[in-house]
């Protein structure tokens, strides 16, 4: 077998079809034809000697074989980029490209504020944000899809590093018109009412899931998630029809809690907290170009 007939082209078609699920997709994402990017697939599996996917109808599934090669050819290509970005040669430095994932707190309220300050400092940048729950996001990272990740639950990888970041309040909330709510008019609200409300809680996986049973089972020992739903935002509109009560970060409520949909419930708890993270692969020092982002997150100040 020649190393010529494996091109790093090949490899990142290759890396694009797993991504993304089929040789269309794969190809838009490249800007490719799906004859082109079929053919690079069919070669690579030649040149190997195996096949990559497992082929149901038009449908590709990356099979054992092609898991084992795609976090090979991540590394791979993640390296060739950290090479172009600090040995552009005489054409002058090439536009950084980081790929980020975020768990979805802070990729849908922190991160657009931090990437908008980013672009303005280095508009030339090419950024990707993937957003996920903590698990996802930290498993992103652990295998190279991710250069960095950021996320607001506790990590259980040993293949990256958790470098704490920010503080986050968690705030406990319910509609105007649901009975705690008319209660804490007048009084704080204790535990024992708390425990037997509906809480409307994340799914298992999610860093604010976590967060939030770490946050509150010390006190209330024990309270159930009657209605599970997979985003913060869809938590945080149920809560607002009346369906129970929450507790998500301030960022998530706070547009609501302006607009007298939802209300910041006064309850004799101590301040819940939580502290976001990013993390990084364990063998893998950041880029240039990644520093200056992770400096710019150190610097970032919500208030």
């Amino acid at each position: 077998m020649s190393a010529f007939r494996i091109s790093l082209r090949k490899l990142q078609i290759f890396v694009a079809i797993a991504t993304h699920g089929g040789t269309s997709a794969g190809a838009r994402a490249l800007a490719l034809s799906q004859s082109a990017v079929s053919a690079a697939l069919i070669e690579l599996e030649d040149a190997l000697g195996i096949s990559l996917f497992d082929r149901v109808g038009k449908r590709l599934t990356v099979n054992d074989q092609g898991r084992a090669l795609l976090s090979t050819a991540e590394d791979l290509l993640a390296t060739v980029r950290d090479v172009e970005e600090g040995h552009a040669g005489a054409r002058g430095a090439r536009a950084p490209s980081l790929r980020l994932a975020a768990s979805t707190t802070i990729g849908n309220y922190i991160m657009p504020m931090i990437i908008a300050k980013y672009r303005r400092v280095v508009p030339q940048c090419r950024i990707s944000l993937r957003i996920d729950n903590t698990e996802a996001t930290v498993s992103a990272v652990a295998d190279f899809s991710a250069d960095l990740g950021f996320i607001e639950g506790p990590c259980r990888s040993r293949e990256v590093r958790v470098n704490p970041w920010l503080e986050d309040l968690l705030v406990i909330v319910a509609a105007p018109s649901h009975p705690i709510a008319r209660t804490a008019r007048t009084k704080r609200i204790g535990v024992t009412t708390l425990r037997a409300a509906t809480w409307l809680m994340r799914e298992p996986g999610s860093g604010t899931r976590d967060a939030v049973e770490q946050a509150l089972l010390p006190h209330l020992h024990n309270f159930q998630a009657d209605i599970t739903l997979g985003s913060s935002e869809a938590i945080k509109y149920a809560t607002a029809k009346g369906l129970g009560i929450s507790c998500l970060s301030r960022y998530v409520v706070a547009d609501l809690v302006a607009a007298k949909e939802l209300i910041a419930l006064s309850t004799t708890l101590p301040p819940l907290r939580r502290r976001f993270a990013f993390v990084q692969r364990s063998d893998r020092q950041l880029s240039e170009a990644l520093q200056e982002f992770v400096n710019l997150c150190k610097a970032f100040d919500p208030t």
